[in-house]
């Protein structure tokens, strides 16, 4: 294992996954585009989550197969598949056209992710999880900061969505300049690794280690938690629609400027604390928080939650990241951090599905987020019912 966190190759790795992040976050919108497109109402949660189904469906074909070995290929070659699709977004606007696409994209997107996550975690120290995890997540959080205020900003200057899109897709260019330049860097650095450490590993381990319960209780609650942080990605735009005024993209970026400052501020501290405990009390008080968002009627009052929403995200994704971090053996960390990110495909998937067919049914969009208030106690529970109370390295 390294012993220093922030070396060379971790950080230029983090580089490479802001800018692939920057062509995903421009998408906060595109339930609301697919109306304005002439997208049926029926058809508009399928279409927003295919992409991500499309992940969820082939991260379980891909996480026997993509390793620190394969890796940086796996990176070169998803970047240009995002820089296609994201081009592609000016013409597809029929239902079958959009289909075809968000699959390629969920496709991409999927590749790049898996390929990242399973090279990455060689570059971080077992005594640093938690503060590398967090570092780690603020490369996907930074664009979802910068980009909805920047879209919006276009938006509100005459660009179509279709547009903003293609001229975000030219932030995939530096991460793949970037990569080129430190491919060599990285082929070296993963030479000093244990060779079982660049190889797939056997289907017997896997199957071992799906066994393992504690690893099964934090995947199930990493899925309820993403479920919920995708409806707000989602839905909130429909709320600040139905309170007729404030700006959603000042919401995303009140809320991951402090998820920023936490993960900055707070990463030696939060390798310290005991991670079940600390997790749950602020999934406690995310679920309130959630609750409280589906009966606000005071923009300035969401903006405040907004910041507290960051607070608690800041803290519980990159504990719970650590936490199954550690319990996992050295050769299935790239495994089970892949499979953290299956459940947030999931997630992803399963928000704007099910979400879309509850207001196709007529009902209103703060349910969905009630909805989300339960499954953060589920996950509560989960997690509280897990035997990993001394993971507080």
């Amino acid at each position: 294992m390294p012993k220093k966190l922030f070396s060379f190759e971790f950080i230029s790795l983090n580089f490479v996954s802001f800018f692939a992040f920057c062509n995903m976050a421009v998408f906060y919108g595109f339930y609301s585009y697919l109306g304005r497109i002439g997208i049926a109402v029926e058809w508009r949660g399928f279409l927003v989550g295919l992409e991500p189904m499309t992940a969820f469906a082939l991260r379980l074909v891909l996480v026997p197969l993509i390793h620190a070995g394969n890796a940086v290929w796996v990176m070169l070659t998803s970047l240009v598949m995002l820089l296609v699709a994201l081009n592609s977004y000016t013409w597809a606007t029929t239902l079958a056209g959009l289909a075809v696409l968000r699959i390629f994209h969920g496709a991409a997107f999927v590749l790049l992710v898996s390929a990242g996550m399973a090279l990455v975690v060689q570059f971080i120290p077992k005594e640093k999880s938690a503060q590398g995890f967090g570092v780690v997540s603020l490369a996907a959080l930074i664009p979802y900061s910068l980009v909805p205020v920047l879209a919006e900003v276009l938006l509100r200057d005459g660009f179509g969505e279709s547009r903003v899109y293609a001229m975000v897709s030219l932030m995939a260019l530096p991460g793949m300049v970037l990569l080129v330049a430190i491919k060599r860097r990285l082929e070296t650095a993963l030479q000093s690794l244990d060779r079982a450490l660049l190889q797939r590993p056997s289907v017997g381990e896997i199957q071992e280690n799906l066994r393992e319960r504690d690893v099964l209780l934090l995947l199930g609650a990493n899925v309820l938690i993403y479920i919920s942080h995708a409806s707000v990605f989602y839905f909130m735009k429909n709320l600040f629609q139905s309170l007729e005024h404030g700006d959603v993209g000042m919401f995303f970026t009140i809320s991951s400027v402090v998820m920023i400052v936490v993960r900055l501020v707070g990463g030696k501290v939060l390798n310290r604390l005991n991670k079940v405990y600390t997790i749950n009390g602020f999934l406690l008080f995310l679920a309130a928080l959630l609750l409280l968002l589906s009966r606000l009627e005071a923009v300035c009052l969401v903006y405040v939650l907004a910041g507290l929403y960051g607070l608690c995200l800041g803290v519980i994704l990159p504990l719970l990241n650590a936490t199954l971090f550690l319990i996992s053996p050295a050769e299935l960390r790239g495994v089970n951090a892949n499979l953290s990110l299956f459940m947030m495909d999931t997630g992803y998937f399963l928000s704007p599905y099910l979400g879309g067919v509850l207001l196709a049914h007529g009902w209103p969009v703060v349910a969905i987020f009630q909805i989300c208030t339960l499954f953060l106690l589920l996950a509560v529970a989960f997690i509280g019912t897990s035997r990993v109370e001394s993971a507080s390295c």
